[in-house]
């Protein structure tokens, strides 16, 4: 891409400039030594055509909507139609619940992302022993069809998209989402959305788990080969990088151990028989955006290009679909502080212009108060505006990819693919992700990359405003929005009409058919959306699956 004598030129121009610089340095230092991403990388003072001279245009970049990806997923991103504004949320009962999601679709957010509750994440119900204190707690509760109904009385589902965050469960949830469509009258193949149903992130980094690992990737190709049929706009998996940022790795490692999760959903696909492109298509992924704004956007860049590349090479994928890597974004609830929650704005505001500028296809911005409790509906707002401003104020949303070019921006983007790369490598080497989570090597690479950053902070090596530096007295936050300990009595409550009234002879009918499929090589789903129509609960219906596949113990040797 570059004229040889012309790099020549600019290397003896750079010389020069370093000889003079080391001189200005004597009398004016810069602020410290070296510098360094939010990853810990080392930052050089200046970037050139000499740090990005193998890079080919045709190859390495392309055009947006167009292999390797690296521009943007679609040919006019932004300038066609804003990334879906999808805002997190969930509390206490699906009556709550629904309220909330009704006042963000009022205040402009153009889909739906449904938070649930630590037991529904984990396959029990409300009544349970091991869900006392936690009902409804981090996200709603949701036991049976009954709640669901709930959840989205009077939102049109043929109208809006929803993301569930939600992954051992993820069939039930999909197959309650199905019935309460079908109740409305809208048909399987209207429905869009997501379903997280990324279950080895769990094992890895976030613990929501509950059956081993093949059966779990029997239920997640299960998923893929009944909505690639019945449900094909729906997007059956979103490989999540979120977690294992959360956990503390770097943005490499999150690029890294993401897409080799990603490899290993779709090598037990084609196992199970399904052809690539097939399924390939509906795979999406979740990405977070920390406050590196340029580390950031680079590492969106490289992902979709190594995910292109790797579909192409390695799974010889035709469709171009199922080259494109499609993210959502999640702004990072670690980097938020609970000192100087107002701060937290800001950084929001820097997170959301990263996932902008890296092309993601839809966003959730956390709120300022988050590191606190729960958002208010105060706190959701200036979120969901913190994104309405940066589409239609900010000017980064006119042309696509502008960041593209950039000298520093290309040379990131080519070491974070590299080093992601590496990682991919290892864990191949390993026999795969699931092997590479069973020995612990990458949870042991996440544990090493957060202590380094936690020491980093501890001895101010790395400033975190209003926590390590520029303190103030501050008086205990106010008007936090707290949970009523009572949501848990009024779900129990539900629960035992629900039992008393509904058809326990076709309940228990339908789970004896379940656990039939269980044991033999059926597809589940069509059997579990039997169940749940029947209103068989989430935790009987997670029971029998229990029974039969067991329950995933952590083993690792770290």
């Amino acid at each position: 891409m570059f004229d040889k004598e012309k790099l020549a030129e600019v290397k003896e121009k750079l010389e020069t400039f370093d000889e003079k610089t080391q001189k200005s340095l004597e009398k004016r230092p810069e602020r410290q030594e070296k510098f360094y991403t939010g990853s810990g990388d080392e930052v050089k003072r200046l970037y050139t055509p000499l740090d990005i001279e193998d890079l080919d245009y045709n190859r390495d970049l392309g055009f947006p909507g167009q292999y390797p990806y690296t521009r943007g997923a679609q040919s006019t991103m932004y300038r066609g139609r804003f990334w879906t504004m999808r805002m997190y949320a969930g509390f206490a009962t699906a009556e709550e619940s629904n309220k909330r999601y009704k006042y963000l679709l009022e205040q402009g957010q153009t889909g739906l992302s449904v938070a649930f509750d630590l037991p529904t994440q984990i396959g029990y119900d409300s009544d349970h022993a091991l869900a006392e204190g936690e009902v409804g707690k981090v996200g709603v509760a949701i036991d049976s069809l009954a709640d669901m109904e709930i959840l989205f009385d009077g939102i049109p589902l043929d109208k809006v998209s929803t993301s569930m965050t939600i992954n051992a469960p993820a069939s039930v949830l999909l197959a309650m989402y199905i019935a309460v469509a079908e109740k409305q009258g809208v048909s399987q193949d209207k429905l869009r959305g997501t379903i997280q149903n990324d279950i080895l992130k769990e094992y890895i980094a976030r613990g929501t788990y509950i059956f081993p690992t093949e059966p779990s990737m029997r239920l997640i190709t299960n998923i893929f080969e009944y909505c690639s049929e019945n449900v094909p706009k729906w997007n059956t998996i979103s490989i999540s990088g979120y977690h294992i940022r959360e956990a503390g790795s770097t943005a490499a490692q999150e690029v890294g151990f993401t897409i080799a999760d990603g490899i290993a959903y779709v090598e037990a696909a084609i196992k199970a028989g399904l052809d690539v492109d097939k399924f390939a298509p509906r795979l999406s992924f979740f990405f977070n955006a920390h406050n590196d704004l340029l580390e950031e956007v680079a590492k969106f860049r490289a992902a979709r290009r190594l995910w292109a590349r790797i579909m192409k090479e390695r799974f010889g994928a035709k469709d171009p679909k199922s080259m494109r890597l499609k993210f959502h974004t999640q702004t990072g609830g670690s980097t938020l502080t609970a000192q100087q929650p107002d701060n937290n704005i800001v950084r929001v505001a820097i997170q959301t212009l990263a996932a902008v500028l890296g092309g993601t296809q839809s966003l959730h911005t956390n709120s300022r108060d988050e590191a606190l409790a729960l958002p208010t509906e105060d706190s959701v707002r200036i979120a969901l505006r913190t994104q309405q401003i940066v589409a239609y104020e900010s000017g980064v949303t006119n042309t696509v990819d502008p960041l593209a070019g950039s000298y520093y921006i290309e040379a990131k983007t080519k070491e974070i693919e590299e080093k992601a790369m590496e990682y991919i490598k290892k864990i191949d080497e390993l026999g795969g992700a699931p092997r590479a989570i069973d020995v612990g090597y990458i949870q042991q690479e996440i544990m090493d990359a957060a202590y380094d950053y936690q020491k980093d902070v501890e001895t101010g090596k790395r400033i975190v405003v209003g926590m390590n530096k520029f303190q103030i007295d501050e008086e205990p936050p106010k008007e936090l929005l707290k949970v009523d300990p009572a949501v848990g009595e009024l779900q129990k409550e539900k629960l035992a009409k629900l039992r008393a009234e509904r058809d326990n002879d076709a309940v228990k009918e339908k789970l004896e058919a379940l656990r039939k499929a269980c044991e033999g090589d059926d597809n589940v789903m069509p059997y579990i959306i039997d169940a749940v129509k029947a209103y068989a609960t989430l935790g009987e219906v997670c029971g029998v699956m229990r029974e039969v596949f067991g329950e995933y113990q952590q083993s690792v040797n770290l």
